[in-house]
Formats: structure tokens, sequence, C-alpha cells
């Protein structure tokens, strides 16, 4: 799942007003009535962060949290029952403006944003405009606002996806003033630090890095030393023809068909011309695969692979065009927009899929 907290007011739930609240709408009874009971449950049980949030946003607000954990609840405890686990995401960075940024100043530089380096994508580099962390105002605090954000997850989700795991080792600032993020540079991340904190306050966590993009030894490092799977994309496997690089791709790693960041896998597909097509197609012929027919074919290729876990985008599920796209980095409007159809999930798509997934062994 993407991240659960209060979209910005361009739909991105990457930069939240909170990184603890969830959003109210998600709700399916926005107006249920609250107990006594149940606020003040939620009180208790949030009390690192509810009180913030109640200054921030009102009393409403907390009882709209306390609606959130009666229908989560329920939601985990009939996906639990019927052998579903879910897997949720914790951005690395606050939304400027945020609560968490109003609350605990100084734990966020007011110098420096976040950003990405300019890349063969971007001549200009990414300007995400998130305050970056002050890291050693968090390890005099015993890294607490970290502890207690994973302790979050890990309440709310049976996995959490580390978005933009590369910032605990090293992330690209940018001046508050720059116009785009060009002039930056490199800073050093905590390290392992804040995720060892966590772990000895919470026990070990259930983790995926997300470790996508430029890369470095470093970052490797740590996520071998935290012993976190990190991430592989079916788009970003095949390339040149040759021999098939899928398995040495996902061994080890969460396989995705696509990331909320990609275009879907029949977009990605359709944009292909026949030579970079030609790898794919041998690919799936040497494992008995049909290349025929959407993007079916790509989702069994990933099955196919000698990853532990393969997560196909609910869009590629459906078999859906360019045109159902969640994201594209780097522009602020226009996205965020896709939603799934009332009757879109029909039970003979889940047929399908299940199928799919014991072909492959891969069923729980």
């Amino acid at each position: 799942m993407l991240p659960l907290g209060p979209p910005d007011r361009y739909r991105s739930p990457y930069r939240s007003s909170s990184a603890f609240a969830c959003s109210p709408r998600l709700l399916a009874r926005p107006h249920a009535t609250v107990s006594i009971v149940d606020e003040e449950a939620l009180r208790e049980h949030e009390s690192y962060w509810i009180g913030e949030w109640e200054r921030y946003a009102g009393r409403e607000a907390v009882r709209d949290q306390a609606r959130f954990a009666n229908e989560w609840t329920a939601l985990r405890n009939y996906a639990a029952d019927a052998g579903i686990a879910i897997v949720g995401d914790v951005p690395l960075y606050v939304a400027p403006g945020s609560v968490d940024q109003l609350s605990h100043p100084r734990f966020f530089s007011s110098d420096l944003r976040a950003g990405a380096p300019p890349d063969s994508f971007n001549a200009a580099g990414q300007l995400w405009g998130n305050p970056v962390y002050e890291w050693p105002a968090l390890q005099r605090s015993g890294y607490r606002w970290w502890i207690e954000r994973l302790r979050r997850g890990a309440a709310l989700y049976d996995l959490v996806r580390l978005d933009h795991f590369r910032g605990f080792v090293a992330y690209w600032t940018v001046p508050v003033t720059a116009r785009t993020a060009r002039g930056g540079r490199w800073r050093r991340g905590p390290g392992a630090a804040p995720l060892l904190a966590a772990q000895r306050a919470l026990g070990r966590l259930p983790l995926i890095a997300e470790d996508l993009g430029a890369i470095t030894p470093p970052v490797e490092r740590l996520r071998e030393r935290l012993g976190v799977p990190g991430m592989a994309v079916l788009q970003f496997v095949y390339g040149a023809p040759g021999e098939d690089p899928l398995d040495d791709a996902a061994r080890g790693r969460v396989l995705y068909t696509g990331t909320h960041d990609q275009t879907t896998l029949l977009g990605w597909w359709d944009g292909l011309d026949a030579a970079a097509r030609e790898p794919l197609g041998a690919a799936m012929r040497s494992r008995g695969i049909n290349p025929a027919g959407g993007p079916w074919p790509l989702l069994r290729l990933a099955q196919s692979s000698s990853a532990d876990l393969v997560i196909a985008q609910m869009q590629d599920v459906l078999g859906l065009p360019a045109s159902a796209r969640m994201n594209t980095p780097g522009r602020a409007g226009g996205n965020w927009r896709w939603r799934l159809s009332e009757g879109g999930a029909t039970a003979a798509l889940a047929r399908r899929l299940r199928a799919v997934t014991a072909e492959f062994g891969r069923l729980r």
C-alpha cells in the first residue's frame, strides 16, 4: 500500500501533514460514533503523537483516528483470516509545515531541503522540498522520534517498506533559497544507528529497503548488515540482449512489476521497440511463457523469478495502459489520481491471479 497519511493538496501521500496520523478520506464510515472508551484507548496507545495531532488538526481529527483504528483493525483481521499480509510504506522524509516539523523543530534543518541530484532523466535534479533531518539532535534524543515512527508502522502493517533507504547513508541537500536541485550536495546520513535503536526497543522489524536509483556499496553494506531485503523492478532489469539477468537481479530481493513512480507494465511494453522487447521475449520463451497477451506474460515472468516475494501493481493485474500511471516524478500536478473502480477486482480476476501464483509455487 501507499502511505496512509493525510495527503497534500496535490494528493501525494509522500508529503503528508503527519508521519503518524492516517487519512480520514480512507474511512468507509466517516461519521461513525466514537465512544469515550475508543477515544481514550487511542490516546493511551498513541500517546507519543496524538496530542500534537490534536493541537494541529483539532478534536474531531482525534475522533477520526479512533474511527480509523476501528476500521483498520477490522480490515487487518479480515485479511489475516484470509491469509493475506499487508505491506505498508514509511516515507523517509516529512512534509514541510507538517505537524512533525512544527512539533519537533530541533529535529529538522531550517536551512536545507531534500532533493535528488541531476541525472540522465532530469538535468536540474529533483527539488522535493521536504525538510532534512538534524541527525545529531535525533541522536541526542536516543532516536525516540524514529523509534515511535517505526513502532507505528509495525502496528499498522505486517511488512514495512522503508522509502529512500539510501538516505540513511547519504542524502542530497539543497539550500532553501535554491530554485533547482542542481546546486545541492551530498551529506552523510546516520547509518544503521536509528534502525538499530528501533530494533533494540521494538525487536526485529519486518522491513523492505527501497534501494532503487544510484546505490553505492555503503548502501548495500548497510542493508546486508541489517538483514533487510532490497527491491528490484522488472521494468529496470532488462536491457541489452544476452543472458537472462532476472534471477541475479531478483535474488534476495522483493521483485516489483513496477512502482508508483513508473508507468504500468502495459504502458512500458507498448513503449518498447522490437529490439528492446527481444530480451524479454527470449526470457519468457526460455521459461515456457508465451510472450503474447498483454501484461500477463510479464506478470508470469516476474512470478517465475528467484525473488522470495513478488509484488504486482493493481494496474498491472488489471492490464491497464499508461494512462493509469500513479505518479510522474518531478511533475507537481496531475498525479495520484488513479483509483480502482468499483467492480474492477472481479472473482474471475482473483482466480486468474491465484492460478499464476500457484503455478510458480507462491501460495502461502
